[in-house]
């Protein structure tokens, strides 16, 4: 099984890390570029380019700037220590059992502006690259351009014919993902809560559902859709009533 999330703006930086293991992004190469390209911009550019405040771009822009071609423990992080949204919330990896980290890193891809696709335990240095953003490299106009082949030969590179891929990304970042060229279905889980008598998706509640279901995941040692459909944390169960499509499993609460 393959699980994809997407990252998260926010980002951890202080907490202490529970194990020193650690894994380097296989798309070193190609961050350096696109960092390179972002460290040529002035606070204003990056600012209208990436549609965020003068402060923000201050600080993205001093980080631009410090980004090391080498990255080490002692000016990067793991990923999935790193982000620090509503996903990473629902995840809780700081309070996963030695063998639940094994399983994660086995079954766990984060995509990435950046990076491309990341592991739970590569180092990443601070960031901001959402994957929207219209950055023009190379002979490509965005990073949906750029990344697209190269995250979709990665995955397939891990995946067995007989594997589930579950996409528990936003769509923002799921688009990167070439789906006709992926060769394994797609599982793609909804989470729904009542809210004034109607079931509906509920951004906040979703994402924290997202990360949660990973982290049922590498507890439970998922393997099958049968078994996926358990996923019974933070109140919500699999619906039969709702679910319209087998690859769309619904999860109410």
């Amino acid at each position: 099984m393959k699980i994809v999330i997407s990252p998260a703006k926010s980002l951890e930086l202080a907490k202490k890390i529970p194990t020193q293991h650690y894994t380097q992004p296989i798309f070193m190469d190609e961050a350096v570029k696109i960092n390179q390209n972002l460290a040529s911009c002035t606070k204003v550019e990056l600012s209208k380019l990436m549609n965020i405040s003068d402060k923000l771009a201050e600080l993205n822009f001093e980080r631009y700037k410090a980004f090391s071609v080498n990255q080490t423990q002692q000016n990067a992080r793991q990923a999935v220590y790193t982000f620090n949204g509503d996903v990473y919330t629902g995840l809780d990896a700081y309070a996963l059992s030695e063998t639940a980290i094994e399983n994660l890193q086995d079954k766990l891809r984060i995509l990435s502006g950046l990076y491309g696709v990341l592991k739970p335990l590569d180092l990443i240095q601070a960031y901001r690259l959402e994957m929207g953003t219209k950055l023009a490299l190379s002979k490509t106009e965005n990073l949906y351009e750029f990344w697209s082949e190269k995250i979709t030969h990665a995955l397939n590179e891990e995946l067995s014919e007989d594997e589930l891929f579950i996409n528990l990304a936003s769509n923002e970042y799921f688009k990167a993902i070439d789906k006709k060229n992926l060769k394994v279905p797609i599982i793609a889980p909804v989470f729904k809560d009542f809210k004034n008598g109607k079931l509906k998706v509920i951004s906040f509640y979703a994402k924290r559902a997202r990360g949660a279901m990973v982290r049922y995941i590498v507890n439970n040692n998922v393997q099958t859709l049968p078994e996926l459909r358990g996923f019974n944390l933070g109140g919500y169960a699999y619906s039969e009533e709702f679910t319209q499509k087998e690859n769309e499993p619904v999860f109410i609460r």
